[in-house]
């Protein structure tokens, strides 16, 4: 088993970003998971962060290794039933998807470099159903966060927008079905946050035991 590697507060690490006259800025956060057996670094390593960088233009080739990474992701017979709305800060269509997020979420995901909307094709342009589309999604999804993070970029990924206002985007065919909303960038610092999320940001990972997820094994 990993030993605990969370101690509870900010650690600053050797990889902490320099602002440009060389002092240290934006300690990260050692959120490695304690895992039951050992996983690839870059899995357990991997977390999703509310505060982003918001001044730090996004790096282009690492947004497009995290899109190229989603494209190259499984998919039921080829079919690729997703699709993405890339939004860069500053852009008209990243203030569209922010002001089309709800509750808490307004609070920190507008500062991220990136948002992307993730829409599942969930029927073809046939009219024929995909009933494994937001199957396939997700899993796009998660190749994107991979790879993301195997950069030093971050994701966070929010379930909490509404979906209606999403569709009104110009290019959204009645046929897609925005699923998600997914905040990346490189990480900002916590203290900016307010006090609320700064706890969210700090609180240790926790995940259910896998015994608990594992229905039945044989």
């Amino acid at each position: 088993m990993r030993a605990p590697l969370y101690s509870g507060v900010t650690r600053t690490t050797e990889s902490a970003r320099s602002d440009p006259k060389g002092t240290m800025s934006t300690p990260l956060l050692d959120r490695t998971a304690e895992t039951s057996v050992p996983v690839l670094d870059v899995l357990a390593q991997r977390w999703s962060p509310r505060a982003f960088d918001a001044k730090t233009p996004i790096d282009e080739n690492k947004l497009a290794a995290a899109l190229e990474a989603a494209r190259w992701s499984p998919s039921a017979s080829n079919t690729q039933p997703w699709r993405f709305l890339v939004a860069r800060r500053g852009t008209d269509l990243h203030t569209q998807i922010d002001e089309a997020l709800m509750g808490f979420n307004r609070e920190w995901a507008g500062t991220a470099q990136v948002l992307i909307v993730a829409l599942s094709e969930d029927v073809d342009a046939e009219g024929n159903p995909r009933p494994w589309a937001q199957y396939d999604l997700g899993q796009a999804v998660a190749h994107l966060s991979v790879q993301a993070h195997a950069d030093g970029l971050y994701v966070h990924q929010m379930g909490g927008v509404v979906r209606d206002q999403l569709r009104t985007i110009p290019g959204v065919e009645d046929r897609f079905t925005p699923t998600s909303v997914i905040a990346l960038g490189e990480l900002g610092d916590p203290s900016d946050l307010s006090e609320k999320l700064q706890q969210r940001e700090l609180a240790p990972r926790t995940r259910r035991p896998l015994s608990e997820t594992i229905i039945a094994i044989a």
